[in-house]
C-alpha cells in the first residue's frame, strides 16, 4: 500500500510518499511534474533495485531515518527516556492534513511513546519550502538530535557548497565533492557563527551562477546548528539540519526543529539567492514602517571608539550629515565606567562623566541635522567589573573559572529575572530618549551551547519589540557570528562583518548574496586606513562596495580630503536615488570569465533597469578585460548601457572604447551571450554600469 501527497509551485514539484504505513520519504524533488502525473506509479518507480550484498529490501531514506527499520546511515532522530536509557522508536502513519499549499504528515511510535509531526509549506511567489519537525512524548524524554524533515540530495551533483569563516572572514565558501560517507559540521559556539553558516548550496553538475539546477538549505536558528550530507553505500543521498546536538538540557515531551528553508532552481546559484532573497525580505522580515526607505547610516565606533566627547561627537555628526547620512548611531562607550572593553557590560544606565546632561544634547543635535538616533547594546554579556555582577554573580552563564572573551561572561537568557531586568533597563533608555534603532551586539561565544540561551534571547528581543514597535533592531555579533533567519525574524538589519575593508567586503558580499538581500545588509564605508586589515584602499572603491548594499559610514569624516569628500557625496546621492528600486531588486552573481573581478547585477523586478557592480580584486592574468555576461535579460529587447564612473578610468586605460565616452543601445541577446566589454582598470577599482529598458 502506498499513500502519496504532493506540493507544488510554478517552479518545482514536490513528492513525498509512505509505504506500508512507514515513515513518508521525498520520492521526487524537481522541476515542476504535470498535475495529472500518477504518483502511485511514481513511487514504485522511485525504488531502487536489490543485489548481492544487500538487505532484501531497501529501507526508506525517510523524512526522519530510523535506526529500527536498518537504515545505514545517520538516523533523524536521537532520544532518550527518563532513566536514560536509547528509544527506539518505529514509527506509523497516523494522520495527514493539507492543502495547496501546506502538508503536516503526522506518525505514531508502535509503543504509543512518541508522536513525530513533519510540517511543510510552500511559497508559490518565493519558491521556498519551509519544513519542520516536531515530537511529542507522553512522558519527559531527554532529546540528544532531532533533524529537521529530511532531503534528499541529487545524485547528479559532484560537489556541495557550504559556508565557513572567521572574524573579519566571514561567508566563504567551501566546496566539497561528494563521496561515500559523511559531510559532517557542527557549530557548537552556542550562536550561529562565523565559522559555520547554517546554509548548503548542492549544484548538479555543469550549474554555474547562472544556469542550471541547483538546490538550496538554510537553518533558521541563531543556537548553533548540525548539518549532515551523507552518502549511502547504495548511492543515495540525504541532507539533515537541526539545532546542535546535545543542547537541550532538560526533559521535556515536546520538541521542535527550527524551520529548514529548502528550495529548487532551474537557473544556478542565482535561483537559490532570488529565492532566499525574497523570501527573507517579503516574508520573514517585519520593518516598523515597511513604506520608509532604508536611511543611509552613520555609526562612530571607528571614530571614537571608547572616548566619548560631546562637542566631538557634534562635529562628527555635523561632517556625516554633510555627507548624506539620514542615522547617527552611538556605539560602544556611553555607560557605565565604560572606557575600554573589560568593564561596565549590563550596567545599561548612560555615562554621567561622558554625558552630564543625559542623552538628551546629543540626540537633539542629532535630530536638528535631520538625521534620526540609533544606539549601541550589548544585552546578553557581562562584564566581571560591573555593578550588576557585583549584585548578581549567580546571573552569569557557565562556570567560574570559565575562559573569557573580550574580558566578559554571557548572561543566562534562561532566568526570567534576567530577561525582566534587562527589559526594564533598555526599556528605560528607549522609554527615556527619541531612540529608533539599536545595534544589539553579541561580542563572544557561549561557554557551552544551550537551546534556552536562544528562546531566551529571542523572548528579549520579542518583548522589547512589542513594547517598542517603531524601533528597528540591527543583528551584530563581534560583526557576522549571528546571521540567519531565525534572528532576522526579529531584527531588521545585519553587521555582515567587523572588517570594513572593501576587498574583503567584495567577495563576502557576493557570496552572502546566496541569502541576504540589500535591504538587510549593512555595509559602511570605512576609514581610508583599514584598522582590520591595514590595507588602504581608495574612496571611491570604499564608496561603490558600501553603495551595493545597505549603504552607512564607518570612519572619522573629519579625515576626508576634498576630494574624498566629493566623491562620498556623490555616490551616497547616487544610492539614495536609486535605493527605491535597489531595495527590491535581486542580486545576481554574474559567471565573470576572469577570476580577478567579482561582478553582480542588481535587477529591478520586471527587469526595466538593473546596475552591474565589477570589482576587479586583484591583478587579472590576461592584458584587457574580459567580457562580462549578464543574466536574466529579455533576449529581443534593447537596453541603454551607461558606464557611471567612467570618469575613474585611470591614463593607462588608453583606447577610445564607446561606452568611456557615451550611453550605449544594445540587445539583451547581445549581453548575455557575448557580454559586456570593460575598459582596463588597475586592481582595488569598481566599475559601475546601470542598464534600462528601451
Amino acid at each position: 500500500m502506498i499513500q502519496s501527497w504532493r506540493l507544488d509551485d510554478s517552479r518545482q514539484t514536490l513528492v513525498l510518499a509512505s509505504r506500508k504505513d512507514h515513515l513518508a520519504e521525498v520520492v521526487y524533488w524537481g522541476p515542476r511534474l504535470p498535475d495529472d502525473e500518477d504518483l502511485e506509479t511514481l513511487a514504485r518507480a522511485h525504488a531502487i533495485d536489490v543485489t548481492g550484498g544487500m538487505l532484501d529490501a531497501n529501507p526508506e531514506l525517510s523524512l526522519c531515518p530510523e535506526a529500527t527499520r536498518s537504515f545505514p546511515g545517520q538516523p533523524g532522530l536521537v532520544i532518550r527516556d527518563a532513566s536514560g536509557q536509547p528509544f527506539l522508536p518505529k514509527f506509523c502513519f497516523d494522520s495527514a492534513e493539507e492543502d495547496d499549499t501546506r502538508l503536516t504528515l503526522s506518525f505514531r511510535d508502535q509503543s504509543g511513546v512518541l508522536r513525530y509531526r513533519a510540517l511543510f509549506s510552500i511559497d508559490p511567489q518565493t519558491h521556498v519550502i519551509e519544513a519542520r519537525a516536531e515530537i511529542e512524548a507522553t512522558a519527559p524524554m531527554h532529546l540528544h538530535w532531532l533533524s529537521a524533515p529530511v532531503f534528499p540530495a541529487p545524485q547528479a551533483s559532484d560537489e556541495m557548497i557550504d559556508f565557513a569563516g572567521r572574524w573579519c572572514g566571514e561567508f566563504q565558501m567551501n566546496r566539497t565533492a561528494w563521496s561515500a560517507g559523511i559531510r559532517y559540521r557542527e557549530n557548537r559556539t552556542g550562536r550561529t557563527g562565523h565559522e559555520h553558516f547554517p546554509g548548503l548550496i548542492v549544484p548538479c553538475r555543469g550549474a554555474t551562477n547562472a544556469t542550471g539546477h541547483a538546490y538550496g538549505f538554510h537553518y533558521g536558528w541563531s543556537g548553533g546548528h548540525r548539518m549532515i550530507a551523507e552518502e549511502l553505500p547504495d548511492g543515495r543521498r540525504q541532507v539533515q539540519f537541526g539545532h546542535a546536538s546535545r543542547i537541550e538540557t532538560e526533559a521535556a515531551t515536546r520538541f521542535a526543529t527550527a524551520p529548514l528553508y529548502a528550495m529548487f532552481s532551474d537557473d544556478g546559484l542565482n535561483g537559490c539567492a532570488v529565492a532566499f532573497q525574497r523570501h527573507l525580505r517579503d516574508r520573514i522580515v517585519t520593518f516598523p514602517d515597511p513604506a520608509r526607505a532604508r536611511p543611509v547610516h552613520y555609526n562612530c565606533w571607528e571614530a571614537v571608539y571608547f572616548d566619548h566627547n560631546l562637542p566631538e561627537l557634534k562635529e562628527i555628526a555635523d561632517r556625516a550629515a554633510d555627507l548624506g547620512a539620514e542615522r547617527f548611531v552611538l556605539d560602544d562607550g556611553w555607560f557605565g565606567d565604560r572606557d575600554d572593553d573589560t568593564t561596565s557590560l549590563s550596567d545599561w544606565e548612560v555615562d554621567p562623566r561622558k554625558y552630564p546632561e543625559g542623552l538628551t544634547p546629543l540626540i537633539d543635535h542629532v535630530h536638528g541635522l535631520g538625521m534620526s538616533f540609533g544606539i549601541w547594546f550589548e544585552p546578553e554579556m557581562i562584564n566581571e567589573d560591573s555593578n550588576v555582577f557585583r549584585a548578581h554573580p549567580d546571573w552569569a552563564l557557565g562556570g567560574e573559572d570559565q575562559i573569557l572573551g573580550r574580558q566578559q561572561m554571557a548572561l543566562n537568557m534562561a532566568l526570567p529575572e534576567v530577561r525582566d531586568f534587562l527589559f526594564d533597563r533598555i526599556g528605560k533608555v528607549l522609554g527615556d530618549n527619541d531612540i529608533d534603532y539599536i545595534k544589539w551586539d553579541h561580542n563572544r561565544v557561549l561557554p557551552m551551547p544551550d537551546a534556552a540561551q536562544t528562546r531566551g534571547s529571542y523572548a528579549l528581543i520579542d518583548q522589547l519589540r512589542a513594547a517598542f514597535p517603531k524601533v528597528e533592531i540591527e543583528s551584530c555579533a563581534s560583526g557576522g557570528g549571528r546571521i540567519d533567519f531565525g534572528i532576522l525574524k526579529r531584527t531588521h538589519r545585519v553587521w555582515l562583518s567587523d572588517s570594513n575593508d572593501a576587498i574583503e567586503r567584495l567577495r563576502m558580499q557576493h557570496n552572502a548574496a546566496l541569502f541576504l538581500p540589500m535591504v538587510v545588509t549593512g555595509s559602511h564605508v570605512g576609514p581610508r586606513t583599514c584598522h582590520t586589515s591595514g590595507r588602504t584602499i581608495d574612496i571611491r572603491m570604499r564608496a561603490w562596495v558600501a553603495a551595493q548594499r545597505h549603504m552607512g559610514f564607518e570612519m572619522d569624516p573629519r579625515e576626508l580630503t576634498e576630494d574624498e569628500v566629493k566623491v562620498l557625496t556623490e555616490v551616497t546621492a547616487w544610492w539614495k536615488d536609486n535605493r527605491h528600486w535597489m531595495a527590491g531588486a535581486d542580486i545576481l552573481r554574474l559567471d565573470s570569465s576572469d577570476p580577478a573581478v567579482i561582478a553582480e547585477q542588481q535587477l529591478e523586478q520586471g527587469g526595466r533597469q538593473f546596475v552591474v557592480f565589477a570589482g576587479k580584486a586583484e591583478t587579472s592574468a590576461q592584458i584587457a578585460p574580459r567580457p562580462l555576461r549578464l543574466t536574466r535579460l529579455s533576449p529581443d529587447r534593447y537596453y541603454r548601457i551607461e558606464l557611471l564612473n567612467r570618469g575613474d578610468a585611470p591614463a593607462l586605460s588608453r583606447g577610445d572604447q564607446a561606452i568611456k565616452s557615451e550611453p550605449l543601445t544594445l540587445s539583451g541577446a547581445y549581453l548575455m551571450s557575448h557580454g559586456l566589454t570593460l575598459p582596463w582598470s588597475f586592481p582595488e577599482t569598481m566599475w559601475v554600469v546601470k542598464g534600462t529598458l528601451v
